[in-house]
């Protein structure tokens, strides 16, 4: 169950990002992700793995229990 999309959206909307910005962050520490992927996340289609949350926080600059 993914119950961080949402959460991923908001804190992305928050700070300006586009999809692919994130995507891009996340591909410079090392989590290979499409814009295709990270919307699939958002819209709670795809299932996150622990390793991908603790990406997605850092690649969003926030502590991994914002995501949740």
């Amino acid at each position: 169950m993914n119950i961080i999309g949402p959460n991923v959206r908001k804190i992305r909307d928050q700070q300006d990002l586009t999809q692919d910005d994130l995507a891009a962050r996340c591909n410079v520490s090392g989590w290979d992700i499409s814009r295709g992927t990270l919307a699939k996340i958002e819209a709670k289609v795809r299932k996150v793995s622990d390793y991908e949350a603790l990406a997605l926080a850092q690649a969003l600059n926030v502590d991994i229990a914002d995501l949740f």
